[in-house]
C-alpha cells in the first residue's frame, strides 16, 4: 500500500471506530513534537504505541464525526508523505474540530514514522468540560 492508500484506510478506521494499530510497524516511531504537558513525545513500537493509545482512549472517549483531507504532499522519499486534514470529533457531548498536519513514512505495507503537529491548546479546551 501506498502511503496516501494508508492514510485514507486509518481514516476510515478513525471514523468507522475501529482504530486497531494493523497500520503499524512493529518498529514503529510515533511523534507528537508539540504534546500537551504531562503527554510523551515520542512512543517507540507497536506494542507500547496501543498500550498508551487503548487507556487513553477510554479515559477520554470521544467519536470521530469527520476528516477533511486538505492537502497530501509528497516529498523526495516515496515513502513519505505529508498530510494536511482536520478532524471534527464529539466528547461529552461536545463536538470540536481541529487541524494537524502528520508526516507519515511508510515501508512495507506498515507505518514505520508517524509525527503528527496538533493545536495541542485547542484540543485541551475542546475535551475540557465549559472550555
Amino acid at each position: 500500500m501506498t502511503p496516501h492508500e494508508i492514510f485514507e484506510a486509518m481514516r476510515d478506521q478513525w471514523l468507522a471506530g475501529t482504530l486497531t494499530g494493523s497500520h503499524l510497524a512493529d518498529d514503529v516511531v510515533v511523534e507528537w513534537p508539540f504534546a500537551a504537558p504531562g503527554r510523551p513525545t515520542r512512543i517507540e513500537g507497536k506494542e507500547a504505541f496501543l498500550a498508551f493509545a487503548g487507556p487513553a482512549r477510554s479515559a477520554q472517549p470521544l467519536r470521530v464525526d469527520a476528516c477533511d483531507i486538505r492537502a497530501i504532499h509528497d516529498t523526495t522519499d516515496p515513502a513519505t508523505v505529508i498530510v494536511e486534514y482536520s478532524l471534527t470529533a464529539t466528547a461529552g457531548g461536545r463536538q470540536a474540530t481541529a487541524g494537524f498536519i502528520t508526516v507519515l513514512t511508510v515501508r512495507d505495507d506498515r507505518i514505520t514514522h508517524l509525527r503528527e503537529y496538533q493545536d495541542t491548546l485547542k484540543m485541551l479546551a475542546a475535551m475540557t468540560p465549559n472550555g
